[in-house]
């Protein structure tokens, strides 16, 4: 049984790891800090021994100190997935901005850590609407979640169906290009952040913002995720975006709203990218 004693050694753990995760990603929002360090990550993954993978070297350990650095921590090797990287996202976290009484549609839940800490991020008043495609991980998650009741864990795809409004969608998991329903669930000013991996292994993160004229888009770091489970390809029109293609996207389309132009970078089969900047103009 845990001691008192227990409890205050693990939230001093947390507030220096959550202290070290906002100084490696450069995020200076005490919400974001105070967030990590009130979910107790051990909480969201498998029993221990854990393996804590770093530098793409996997270890394992029964210290629940060990988990509180910025690591990943295996989930299912045999699949390949882990919990993430939390420096990351906490610097994606912070980009999208979760405020009270916002919706956020969670895309690729996991066993639910993330998705904690964006529902304490949109408290009071807000609400998660979690995905996850693998049954085995939606059923863990929402155990894993009980007691918070502005979180919804669904077992299916968030590809290719009509999705709730949400002020924030968030993408856990690589995809080849965003699904168009993510596009039209986002409420005016609203903020998807995504991996995309037109190159299968790695790709830029993207963060899209609805405009009052369209989706403004603009890459962040190169990252590398795990194929989003219960997608459907949809092939590109045209050769791959070269790199330089991904760094001059700057806003985003959607195909029966505008047709390609010149200034097309990546063209799918619902969606389109664009080196053309978005004009700022108000929501």
């Amino acid at each position: 049984m845990e001691t008192h004693a227990d409890q205050d050694q693990s939230a001093q753990v947390r507030t220096s790891y959550a202290s070290e995760l906002v100084r490696l990603a450069g995020v200076e929002n005490a919400r974001v800090e105070n967030a990590f360090a009130q979910i107790p990550r051990e909480r969201f993954l498998p029993p221990p021994p854990w393996t804590v993978i770093s530098m793409g070297i996997g270890t394992q350990t029964r210290q629940v100190s060990d988990i509180y650095s910025n690591v990943l921590v295996a989930i299912d090797r045999d699949r390949g997935i882990n919990n993430g990287e939390p420096a990351l996202h906490a610097s994606w976290i912070d980009t999208v901005s979760p405020q009270p009484g916002e919706t956020v549609i969670h895309v690729g839940a996991g066993l639910g850590y993330y998705t904690a800490i964006l529902s304490l991020l949109v408290e009071p008043g807000g609400y998660v609407e979690g995905f996850e495609y693998e049954a085995d991980l939606a059923s863990q998650a929402r155990r894993n979640l009980q007691g918070r009741s502005n979180v919804a864990i669904h077992a299916e795809s968030a590809f290719g169906r009509v999705l709730p409004k949400a002020d924030v969608v968030y993408v856990n998991a690589g995809v080849t290009a965003p699904d168009v329903e993510w596009l039209r669930a986002l409420n005016p000013g609203g903020r998807l952040i995504f991996p995309w991996q037109p190159h299968e292994s790695w790709g830029p993160a993207v963060l899209v913002t609805r405009q009052a004229n369209g989706f403004s888009a603009h890459p962040l770091m190169r990252v590398g995720f795990i194929p989003c489970s219960g997608t459907r390809k949809t092939a590109s029109s045209r050769n791959l975006p070269s790199e330089a293609d991904l760094a001059a996207v700057r806003s985003l389309w959607i195909r029966s709203e505008r047709e390609p132009d010149a200034s097309a970078v990546a063209v799918y089969e619902d969606i389109w990218f664009s080196s053309e900047q978005m004009r700022a103009w108000a929501v």
